[in-house]
């Protein structure tokens, strides 16, 4: 059998090749670096987590201070806080404005968890976009070198 393969086969062949392994190590390299991003978000998120837990008794213990100094500055000074026909006016008006804030706070909360959810439903969307443009662009990019090929073939046989 004989080889019937130009030299011009041949390199097209190995530049294919070529192009083919830096494509490959390429995709490996974003690859492996996106995969270090990923083994470090848990850690991230246990921080982030660990910090919002230690701001929050940070935040009742200061609370709980101050609240425990200013009763104690009340009942062993002279000092008038609340006189008592405003007391019951204002332990009513703290609550109400109490149940607003957390009222509020609920309602933030149910909307920054729906953002969150949106957004990582639009990254789907955009991950299946992108699958989808790829398909095309290779299928595009299929038809093209084919009817290139071709084109090729019948230059070089009418030589």
């Amino acid at each position: 059998m004989v080889d019937n393969k130009s030299k011009d086969d041949i390199t097209t062949s190995t530049r294919s090749t070529e192009a083919a392994n830096v494509y490959d190590t390429v995709r490996q390299n974003y690859i492996r670096i996106v995969d270090e991003f990923t083994k470090a978000q848990p850690q991230y998120t246990q921080s982030v987590s660990n910090l919002q837990l230690d701001y929050i008794a940070a935040a009742k213990n200061t609370i709980q201070n101050m609240v425990s100094a200013q009763k104690l500055l009340a009942s062993n000074g002279n000092v008038p806080m609340i006189t008592p026909p405003y007391t019951d006016e204002f332990v009513k008006q703290s609550n109400e404005i109490t149940e607003n804030i957390v009222r509020a706070v609920r309602i933030n909360n149910q909307l920054t968890v729906n953002a969150i959810n949106a957004a990582a439903e639009n990254f789907r969307t955009l991950n299946r976009t992108i699958e989808s443009v790829t398909e095309f662009n290779t299928s595009a990019a299929k038809a093209w070198n084919s009817f290139l090929t071709v084109q090729q073939q019948q230059f070089l046989h009418t030589q």
